[in-house]
């Protein structure tokens, strides 16, 4: 008997390992896909940055105004990918890339930007948003340990990020208009969906505001009214929380 539980526990034991070595083999595969996938799309596509114009819309005046706007081709990117939404960069971070919109908030989780099957999956808008109509614009992505998507995310917790206002700003471009986001709360927190609520009644939205500015592990400096738009990201910092970024609309400019 006691040989045959020993059996059992080899047994056991060497499928653990072999289900280790898979996963690890496969999660460098997708890991490797990704890192082509972003050097294919930075080989065809160009983002530029935009002077100051007269059709630049100033919604705030701020220290960092002066910001350009971004700017890409979208024809390139939907010929790749029509679900393309958007590009994003953030300063500070590794994240300057396309976007996408599913018809669900499951199929990119465990699809790269091509479609193709990976489990790093793509940075992807909330489906059930309307991109910049919306109160409320919620991104996502997967905290990938080798700062990819969301993966360098976690710098907006770090000191030399939070006290440079230069990281302060998110670079927006879509389709039709180009836009600049001021940040004014970053956290971590149990996991939950109070935030990345997206459309409100009468006095939600206040209350909601109210709520996330709170939260924030420092102190931005920047008033929020119901008057404002936000720019949600939101990823994985454990198992059981979220990190959490929200920045508000400063300038914009149709194309």
């Amino acid at each position: 008997m006691k040989k045959k539980i020993l059996n059992i526990l080899i047994i056991i034991f060497a499928a653990g390992l072999i289900y280790s070595a898979y996963s690890l083999i496969m999660y460098k595969i997708d890991e490797k896909n990704t890192r082509n996938q972003l050097k294919k799309i930075e080989e065809n596509v160009e983002v530029i940055e935009i002077e100051e114009n007269s059709s630049i819309q100033q919604i705030e005046s701020n220290n960092d105004s002066n910001l350009n706007l971004i700017s890409t081709d979208f024809n390139k990117l939907k010929s790749i990918n029509p679900d393309v939404k958007g590009w994003i960069k953030v300063n500070g971070t590794n994240i300057n890339y396309p976007f996408v919109q599913g018809k669900d908030n499951s199929f990119y989780l465990r699809h790269s930007f091509d479609k193709s099957y990976n489990s790093a999956g793509w940075v992807f808008l909330d489906y059930k948003n309307n991109l910049l109509n919306d109160k409320n614009n919620v991104l996502y992505a997967h905290s990938m340990r080798n700062k990819t998507m969301f993966g360098s995310l976690r710098n907006i917790l770090k000191n030399n990020w939070l006290k440079n206002s230069n990281n302060h700003i998110i670079k927006l471009s879509t389709e039709n208009e180009n836009t600049l986001w001021q940040v004014f709360s970053v956290y971590h927190i149990k996991t939950t969906s109070d935030y990345i609520k997206t459309t409100f009644s009468n006095n939600e939205f206040e209350s909601f505001i109210n709520m996330i500015s709170k939260r924030s592990y420092y102190n931005f400096n920047t008033s929020i009214s119901k008057d404002d738009k936000i720019l949600t990201l939101s990823t994985c910092y454990s198992n059981s929380e979220r990190l959490v970024l929200h920045a508000k609309l400063i300038k914009r400019e149709l194309k």
